[in-house]
């Protein structure tokens, strides 16, 4: 499959018969700002049909390293050139599941103010974890970040009996929090 824009979408699983799981990752190029580059985290959210978090533990990230049923596992080493990957079991995703929405932001206990637009390049990647072939990368989401801290960078959801991906790139300025209240997570 070939670069993705913001907005377009794929079916992964009718286009890739017998796909059974994936990986999602972010790949980002930080420059020389290092403490941006540390301090930048991937998350999956897991969200019902209303695309609402379903709980405070359907968010997996660096803290929370599964989701509750374990479908969802943030990976210990990135593979590949991604800075984080999280898999995903697309079997094991429970049915009151509709999407999983991959974000990345800066981790707001930084001492020092950093921001997205301070990238160079960013982009959301899914892999097939079976083979790591990669089957989508998006086109670099950095040229129109600014102020952003948080970046919606995609999903992956349930159409029919399929799982599509789709490329978002939305940019929140007020962090992690400003996506915690777009989709109903406790913080």
């Amino acid at each position: 499959m070939a670069r993705m824009t913001r907005g377009a979408n794929v079916a992964l699983t009718r286009e890739i018969p017998g796909l059974t799981s994936l990986v999602v990752g972010v790949a980002w190029d930080a420059g020389s700002e290092r403490v941006l580059s540390d301090n930048l985290v991937l998350a999956l959210l897991l969200c019902g049909p209303d695309s609402r978090v379903l709980s405070e533990r359907h968010m997996v990230f660096f803290n929370q390293l599964t989701s509750p049923d374990e479908s969802v596992a943030a990976r210990d080493e990135a593979l590949d050139g991604d800075q984080e990957q999280i898999e995903v079991d697309l079997r094991g995703v429970p049915e009151d599941v509709a999407r999983l929405v991959a974000v990345v932001y800066v981790n707001e206990g930084t001492t020092q103010r950093r921001t997205l637009g301070q990238l160079r390049a960013v982009s959301v990647v899914v892999r097939d974890a079976t083979t790591h072939r990669e089957l989508v990368r998006s086109e670099d989401l950095a040229p129109v970040l600014q102020a952003e801290t948080a970046l919606v960078l995609g999903e992956v959801y349930r159409h029919g009996g399929d799982w599509k991906f789709k490329v978002v790139g939305e940019g929140y300025r007020n962090g992690i929090s400003g996506i915690a209240a777009d989709y109903g997570l406790p913080l």
